[in-house]
């Protein structure tokens, strides 16, 4: 990753509203704290009405001309469209301009790629930003080379840009290769999980929900909490221990967001396919935030993308104290109100998690043989044994077990 000059970029945000709702304005509203994420200053604002967005120039001519007034009363350096734009788009809209331009999807690249620590995150960002940059050539090189940092200069940076198309080519297959490697690697350590019998339960949710927070509270993790959205972007796993003594795996997840680019989507899916893998998905809602249903909305569509729209979950409503709930923590239809920033309702949150996981647990004795020794030994790591009694005829263990290994061992069930 390349370091490039942190520069403060004096910003204008546009968007088109194509359906009269206030969506475009709650979707500004959000793209204003990306670019305050990013290092930007907004400095003005501008949506308009249109049926379409405009296939040249993103807005009409007629805001473009307002835009260049806007830019010269706040000396604006750039624009950021609530959109993805074409390499059309773009080079259109810097000819009329003469600033730099960027979209929400070039600004969650930058963010991602400042954020990024790991060397698989890293590897991830670095992919996505060369597929966006490679068919943005045209329209994207221009605008970049006119500042010497600032949104869009993070992780490959210009160096990358002064690349030919063949280049670029040639970097994508080598990162695609690393990226193999880490995903078989990951897949490795799935597999011991799986062999462990541990259960997986994992964080989702709308990003700057308060997932760290959650993780920290339950398992100590010292996971960085920030509310910059993406605070976070490498997933973490830790093991939670419950009540039971028995420890499952509690895996935090990168945030959801609306319009999440479809590369970072892609380039990331063997980092959020660890949702698949779970047992059990625990959803994080920020309550206090006016859009938190239309976030739901956001990480539902996600999941269900990733394949994960089935897997059970327990939805968490954090920080509802800002709502003044009281009393905290509440249960409702089986949802847990809580205020993880302030250490309420954890304790109930990780008694709901257990008996969520293990659900599908049951109290059995089995008589198992001593020549059946092997079979002992499994339950006695993978089950709660409650008692344990040596017999002549065999092992009698009193179990907290999985019903499927029930099933398994049916022939050894006494009672």
């Amino acid at each position: 990753m390349i370091s490039m000059d942190e520069i403060k970029e004096r910003v204008i945000l546009i968007a088109v509203d194509t359906d009269g709702s206030d969506q475009a304005e709650r979707s500004l509203d959000e793209l204003g704290e990306l670019a305050k994420t990013a290092g930007a200053e907004v400095v003005g604002r501008m949506i308009q009405p249109r049926e379409n967005i405009h296939p040249g120039t993103y807005i009409g001519k007629g805001k473009i001309l307002e835009l260049k007034e806007l830019l010269w009363e706040t000396h604006g350096t750039g624009i950021i469209c609530d959109d993805e734009l074409t390499s059309v788009q773009m080079g259109n809209l810097e000819a009329e301009l003469d600033c730099k331009i960027m979209d929400r999807t070039l600004l969650i690249l930058d963010i991602f790629a400042a954020r990024a620590v790991s060397g698989e995150g890293k590897i991830q960002v670095e992919l996505a930003q060369l597929k966006y940059r490679a068919s943005r050539l045209a329209g994207l090189g221009k605008s970049l080379s006119r500042l010497g940092g600032g949104i869009g200069t993070r992780g490959p940076g210009e160096k990358k840009l002064e690349m030919d198309r063949r280049l670029i080519r040639e970097r994508i297959s080598r990162l695609k290769k690393e990226l193999k490697d880490v995903e078989r690697h990951r897949e490795l350590i799935r597999g011991q999980r799986k062999q462990s019998g541990l259960k997986v339960a994992a964080l989702v949710g709308y990003t700057s929900a308060g997932k760290s927070s959650i993780e920290n509270a339950l398992t100590q993790a010292g996971v960085l909490e920030d509310a910059m959205l993406f605070s976070t972007l490498d997933t973490t796993t830790r093991a939670l221990t419950l009540d039971n003594t028995q420890e499952i795996l509690l895996t935090d997840t990168v945030g959801f967001i609306n319009k999440l680019p479809h590369g970072l989507v892609k380039a990331f899916r063997s980092t959020l396919e660890e949702v698949r893998y779970a047992d059990l998905l625990i959803q994080v809602v920020d309550f206090s935030d006016e859009n938190y249903r239309q976030q739901m909305q956001v990480t539902a569509d996600t999941l269900k993308e990733l394949g994960a729209g089935d897997i059970p979950q327990i939805i968490v409503y954090n920080k509802a104290d800002k709502c003044e709930m009281e009393p905290l923590p509440q249960k409702r239809q089986g949802n847990w109100y809580l205020a993880a920033g302030l250490n309420i309702g954890i304790r109930e949150l990780a008694e709901a998690v257990e008996q969520k996981v293990y659900a599908d647990n049951a109290e059995c004795v089995f008589l198992i043989p001593y020549s059946a020794g092997n079979v002992a030994s499994y339950l006695m790591e993978q089950a709660q044994i409650l008692s344990r009694e040596y017999r002549e005829d065999g092992i009698l263990i009193h179990a907290d077990c999985h019903r499927q290994d029930m099933d398994r061992y049916r022939e050894y069930i006494v009672s």
